[in-house]
């Protein structure tokens, strides 16, 4: 197959050149947007981490309390 060379005009070629520049211009902000995205579901995770954590700690509390409580004291 010969190949043979493809004539652009020159208005198009700037409004192709134009739209790649905006489309990587959209590819960087959404990978930006991404990345906060994926910073604020790490935080949140961390959160409901230290969440767990507490509510684990307050169970023990009340089952101490709670056994304390049913256990006769041995005299």
């Amino acid at each position: 197959m010969e190949q043979r060379p493809v004539f652009v005009k020159i208005e198009e070629y700037h409004e192709v050149l134009n739209l790649v520049k905006t489309i990587r211009r959209k590819l960087e902000e959404a990978k930006d947007t991404l990345g906060k995205i994926n910073e604020l579901k790490n935080e949140e995770d961390h959160q409901i981490e230290l969440w767990h954590n507490a509510l684990d700690e307050i169970e023990k509390k009340v089952d101490f309390v709670d056994h304390s409580f049913n256990e006769p004291e041995q005299f």
